[in-house]
């Protein structure tokens, strides 16, 4: 069952083992308790996998800020915006006039050198595992959406696991909290920001997958071979997807809504569009 959606009553100060489980048993008894998805050995093992890139990745942007505020601060700027091959060249070119200097920004550029390889393995190890059995059908059907490449899709898989346990889109945006929340009453309504409640990680990638939105639906030649050979129904949804999201993004825009605010409703209608991809399930709204 899931601890964090176990009916609690305000006023209940006490708790004891013995209440605890006379409690549960009640709400058992009631079907009050949510069952919770317990992964297969195999599906742990691959979401560790994404969970470890993710984990470096983190690492990565914190060994740059340490490497870029260490140049700045000896008054170094830095030639781009960007971690391009002319930013590189031109760190390893850098000279510093103590020893101790040298020393530290030697070790702070092996350090992002070091976390570089790291990625880079595993994506190779992902995109590996996404070709394996049982994922890469669904891997593939998802990686039809703009915006879903094979680290993205295969992120979701794995954290999910079983989309066919959720009867519907909407509780499937709700379980990775991109729903609004509410507080209603009587004819009062009152709506605010996502409940930011489930699958943080789910809800990122969604999120991140949704500022393609911001351009014209197109299908590009890589979109295009990710496609190809896919399910007639899958492709004409992922085209669906590209045009509801974009004249959802330029609705909201044209009402002076802040990007942040769209991108997150453009990912909640993204969720409904990869559950049904997922599930072959219909959507009502799309």
């Amino acid at each position: 069952m899931a601890p964090g959606l176990v009916p609690q009553r305000p006023g209940d100060r006490v708790k004891t083992d013995p209440r605890d489980a006379r409690k549960l048993a009640r709400l058992h008894a009631g079907g009050l308790l949510e069952p919770i998805h317990v992964p297969s050995p195999e599906l742990e093992a691959a979401r560790d996998l994404v969970r470890a890139r993710e984990d470096a990745r983190l690492d990565r942007m914190r060994d740059r800020h340490r490497l870029s505020k260490f140049c700045l601060r000896h008054g170094r700027l830095l030639p781009t915006s960007a971690w391009t091959v002319t930013r590189r060249k031109w760190l390893s070119e850098q000279r510093f006039e103590f020893t101790a200097q040298q020393l530290t920004f030697d070790t702070y550029l092996h350090t992002v050198d070091l976390v570089d390889r790291r990625i880079d393995a595993l994506e190779r190890a992902i995109r590996e595992t996404a070709e394996q059995e049982p994922w890469r059908e669904l891997v593939a059907r998802l990686r039809c959406l703009r915006g879903v490449d094979t680290l993205t899709a295969l992120a979701i898989v794995t954290e999910i696991g079983d989309f066919d346990r959720f009867r519907s889109a909407e509780e499937f945006m709700a379980f990775v909290g991109l729903v609004p929340s509410e507080h209603s009453s009587g004819e009062r309504r009152s709506r605010g920001s996502i409940t930011k409640v489930g699958n943080s990680h789910v809800r990122r990638m969604l999120v991140e997958a949704a500022w393609h939105a911001r351009r014209r639906p197109k299908v590009g030649y890589e979109l295009a071979r990710r496609q190809r050979g896919q399910d007639a129904l899958v492709v004409e949804r992922a085209w669906r997807c590209q045009q509801r999201l974009y004249h959802r993004w330029q609705r909201m825009a044209g009402r002076g809504k802040p990007s942040q605010k769209i991108v997150v409703a453009c990912a909640r209608e993204l969720a409904g569009f990869v559950w049904a991809i997922a599930t072959n399930q219909p959507l009502r709204s799309a």
